[in-house]
């Protein structure tokens, strides 16, 4: 090239990268301690398509935002805030730590598993936002939840924002036993296949992995506190927690962790829903189906079959813990790292030495407080499509595609081919009973809350 001839590849003008682009919150990675919001995973339209107009629906959801996990609590945070208590560090001198000089826990030992004022407010903003969108059906007369504090006051907060007047809506509590199979809506309660331990071997190798570098960094700042990967956990915990109950968190800093290192934190938890409740746990998808199966055929019916059972509604709504919703999007087919490769190692698609940025299976965006799962049944009426009866998924208010079955508008199910749909994702997943090799007697495959 001769001098002063301009390589063709080389236009900065065009090419030019401001650091100031780039933004990342912390608020939005934090998997089970996500606060609500809207991932638009996959960023479809989330009104009905054209031509369509929404007949039946209901939502399964997680309760709100709590104070604190117990099992959170009492492995990483409380034991964090004691060594911070009992300490001998100068954190004023200490600048990207100055703020532990005069931080206060915001748990107390009394909060632990119960509703924020934040979470019944963000309970009751969805519930008014469920009835904005649902304005043509009728309103709720009852929600269905599990007997803990902290599902019924959600249950009871939605109920405020649906209702003018929260008292016509019954709250239906559904018993939390260990011997009800998969009838209510804790049926991994009832599945002795299933381990709430399960993930914890194999999200500790990231942890460690992904601490190291934050350890040695804040060790180098204030070597005598020896700071450990239980504490990098905690601290990120409390950044989630923190905000929800004080409005911020001086732990959710990017100075004091980086994006790279909340990347981290999100991930070791991925690994854990993935084998906890996710698609390396070979039960997720058998004890996910009951709901699955009992709301599409609630929805499919128009009027309730028994003589016991209740007044025929449009809307069913129920609230449950962080473990059921990711089994039911197993027993959907959804959010599946291995969906369209061929390949069958899922557990493969989650490697414990590195992060998958490609994985589908992202716990912020589907484990969120308040993450919900909603199945709409729909008239349709629309151009280049028959007339009839058609069905769609959303996931926190993002439509989803059904594999194998999503010809229909917005690529939603149509109800001809529902039925064999369900069929092959039933055997695929496997009943309930035998999947969870049930030991206790008068157990049940069937789900049967919403018809009694």
């Amino acid at each position: 090239m001769t001098s002063g001839t301009r390589s063709p590849f080389l236009v900065p003008s065009l090419f030019s990268y401001s650091s100031t682009s780039y933004n990342f919150d912390p608020l939005k990675h934090l998997a089970g301690v996500t606060p609500p919001f809207d991932p638009l995973d996959p960023p479809l339209d989330p009104s009905p398509p054209q031509g369509c107009n929404v007949t039946r629906a209901a939502y399964l959801i997680r309760h709100a935002v709590i104070y604190t996990n117990d099992f959170d609590y009492e492995t990483y945070i409380e034991p964090f805030v004691q060594k911070l208590s009992n300490t001998t560090v100068n954190w004023s001198t200490i600048p990207v730590l100055s703020f532990l000089s005069t931080w206060a826990n915001p748990i107390t030992d009394a909060e632990q598993e119960m509703l924020t004022r934040a979470g019944k407010l963000e309970a009751t903003k969805l519930g008014v936002d469920i009835a904005q969108r649902y304005q043509a059906l009728r309103t709720l007369e009852k929600i269905w939840t599990s007997t803990a504090e902290r599902t019924v006051k959600s249950a009871k907060s939605l109920a405020a924002g649906v209702a003018d007047d929260a008292s016509d809506i019954e709250v239906v509590e559904i018993y939390e036993g260990e011997e009800e199979g998969a009838d209510s809506l804790t049926p991994y309660e009832s599945c002795p296949a299933y381990s709430s331990s399960a993930g914890s071997d194999q999200s500790d190798e990231y942890l460690d992995i992904y601490t190291k570098p934050v350890t040695a960094r804040l060790n180098a700042a204030a070597p005598a506190f020896n700071f450990t990967a239980t504490d990098i956990y905690a601290m990120s915990l409390l950044c989630g927690y923190e905000t929800v109950i004080r409005g911020s968190s001086p732990f959710c800093s990017l100075s004091l962790l980086t994006p790279n290192e909340w990347l981290g934190f999100e991930y070791t938890n991925n690994i854990q829903y993935h084998y906890n409740t996710g698609y390396g746990s070979p039960v997720s998808g058998a004890i996910g189906f009951p709901w699955l199966n009992a709301t599409l055929f609630t929805l499919s019916t128009t009027q309730s079959t028994t003589s016991n059972a209740t007044t025929d509604q449009d809307l069913y709504t129920s609230f449950t813990h962080r473990e059921l919703p990711p089994t039911v999007l197993v027993a959907l087919g959804l959010f599946n790292n291995s969906a369209f490769s061929g390949a069958n190692n899922i557990n493969g698609t989650m490697p414990l030495d590195t992060i998958n940025h490609q994985r589908a299976w992202k716990s912020s965006n589907i484990l969120q407080f308040l993450t919900n799962i909603a199945i709409e049944k729909m008239s349709c009426s629309s151009f280049g499509y028959e007339s009839g009866e058609y069905w769609r998924v959303l996931v926190n208010n993002s439509p989803q595609s059904l594999d194998g079955c999503s010809t229909g508008p917005g690529e939603s199910c149509s109800d001809g081919e529902l039925g064999s749909w369900l069929a092959g994702r039933s055997e695929i997943v496997g009943r309930y009973g035998e999947v969870c090799r049930v030991d206790f007697g008068n157990s049940t495959d069937v789900l049967s809350i919403y018809s009694c």
